[in-house]
């Protein structure tokens, strides 16, 4: 059996069909994940995403 900590808490959890909150612990824990993410609390590195319609069109 696989047994991860929770992203949020560090609890550790096992990684089985039945806990349906996996990798977090508990409901509390994914919806603090997800609070912290629509905060822009974490964030994937990138650039800006380029507007179609700033770029001369394309000949066929």
């Amino acid at each position: 059996m696989t047994v991860v900590a929770c992203p949020t808490c560090g609890k550790q959890v096992e990684w089985i069909e039945a806990n349906k909150f996996r990798p977090f612990c508990s409901e509390r824990c994914k919806k603090i994940d997800l609070g912290a993410w629509a905060e822009e609390k974490f964030v994937i590195p990138g650039g800006a995403p380029s507007d179609p319609l700033d770029e001369p069109p394309t000949e066929r």
